[in-house]
């Protein structure tokens, strides 16, 4: 952290930081410097940070991505599951029409008289 290498400004100088910033002069290098408050940036601490980062923030992107693919993934199985299902019925009712087409000689029906 910069406060420790240097002292703490006094009179004027201590005015030099903005926003509840913390004044610094630095000895090796004759100037002033600011601690600022967390949202805040800048030399003197006048830029405010409108979006604070965390650890969830720089994730988020990969993490929606990974969310998209796994229900684009889901989505295009279940389509798959749907058409085979589909087509395995169709086969059903095909082979069984052409069972119920074809004459039954096995079959022998009683003639009453």
């Amino acid at each position: 952290m910069m406060a420790d290498h240097g002292e703490a400004c006094n009179g004027e100088e201590a005015t030099y930081c903005m926003n509840g910033g913390t004044c610094y002069k630095i000895p090796s290098m004759n100037s002033l410097s600011c601690v600022c408050y967390p949202n805040y940036t800048g030399s003197r601490c006048e830029n405010l940070r409108l979006f604070s980062s965390s650890p969830l923030g720089e994730n988020a992107g990969l993490i929606a991505a990974v969310v998209i693919v796994a229900l684009l993934i889901l989505l295009a199985l279940a389509v798959f599951i749907y058409y085979i299902r589909k087509m395995l019925k169709a086969r059903q009712q095909s082979q069984q029409s052409q069972q119920n087409s074809q004459p039954q000689y096995w079959k022998v029906q009683s003639m009453r008289v």
